[in-house]
């Protein structure tokens, strides 16, 4: 059975044509529905039973869907197996509103935030301290290791994730999108992006962990802050990190006319920045937290007795 095969089916065709043409349905439903009728001689109406049924069948790409009544189609409707601009939308908002908020935002909490709170709670941070480096030093060589830790685990994530959306489409399909749609540059963006990510949160977190010693109030904190950038002005909005991440995002997700205003901001970008000014934001974000923690580091007591 090809396309063809499914374009074919028209209206008026009866049942045993379509069943002579396509086979017997895989999946088919039938029930009576009561219709009324009006006499056009007469102008009476009167109310019949119409055996109604629906066949499904499909060619392994596409689908269609025959509508028929006492017999004869009424209607038919093909759906498209295969369409990667719906699915790339519905990738990227997995990738912005999960993978971006959620995934690597906690990863990076988990791992920046415990570069120096870990060694505190474990009473290893002077031997850190002892050694004859300067702080700042140990400072960007810890920033350095969670960066590394969180960029490989992160952007393998996000290739493993691009790998299994592109493994369902047919070679046929997954060529004309990788090459011809911009397939493959949205690929390349979306591991970018990752990195900037972990760029940017580990940072925050870095300098959270060492003016904080409960990680949930920070946390939170910087959580709300990334949660209600499109709500704030737009000179605040430039100090987040989501406001570049999403002016980088290759993929714009739509906003549905009936959508209220408030989830319309959440989706939507308003005010977005060129990529180069996004990348730099990102940057300078980062070092403006890393000297906040530089500063910090040297400033640091040990007092295990207080933790």
């Amino acid at each position: 059975m090809t396309y063809q095969d499914l374009a074919a089916v028209q209206s008026g065709m009866t049942r045993e044509e379509v069943v002579t043409m396509l086979g017997k349905p895989p999946g088919s439903y039938h029930w009576n529905e009561n219709r009324g009728n009006e006499n056009r001689v007469t102008g009476e109406n009167s109310t019949a039973d119409v055996l109604r049924e629906d066949y499904h069948y499909s060619d392994g790409q596409n689908d269609l869907y025959v509508a028929l009544a006492d017999g004869k189609v009424e209607g038919t409707h093909i759906r498209e197996g295969y369409n990667p601009g719906d699915d790339s939308i519905m990738f990227a908002g997995v990738f912005q509103f999960f993978f971006l908020r959620l995934a690597i935002f906690f990863g990076c909490l988990g791992i920046f935030m415990n570069l120096f709170r870990g060694e505190i709670l474990d009473r290893s941070l002077h031997f850190y301290f002892l050694a004859p480096i300067r702080r700042e030093v140990l400072m960007a060589g810890k920033f350095l290791a969670g960066l590394l830790a969180t960029c490989v685990i992160f952007v393998t994530s996000e290739l493993l994730q691009t790998i299994a959306f592109l493994w369902h489409f047919p070679p046929s399909v997954r060529d004309v999108y990788l090459y011809h749609n911009h397939g493959l540059e949205n690929a390349a963006i979306y591991l970018g992006v990752t990195a900037l990510a972990c760029v940017g949160y580990g940072a925050f977190f870095l300098v959270a962990g060492m003016l904080f010693r409960n990680p949930i109030l920070p946390a939170a904190a910087i959580l709300i802050w990334e949660g209600i950038n499109p709500f704030l002005p737009g000179i605040l909005k430039h100090f987040s990190v989501i406001y570049y991440l999403k002016s980088l995002c290759p993929v714009n997700i739509p906003s549905a006319p009936d959508i209220p205003p408030i989830l319309a901001l959440l989706v939507s970008n308003s005010d977005p920045v060129s990529a180069p000014a996004a990348v730099l934001g990102i940057m300078i974000v980062a070092l403006i937290a890393l000297y906040a923690s530089s500063i910090q580091v040297r400033r640091m007591e040990i007092n295990y007795t207080s933790e």
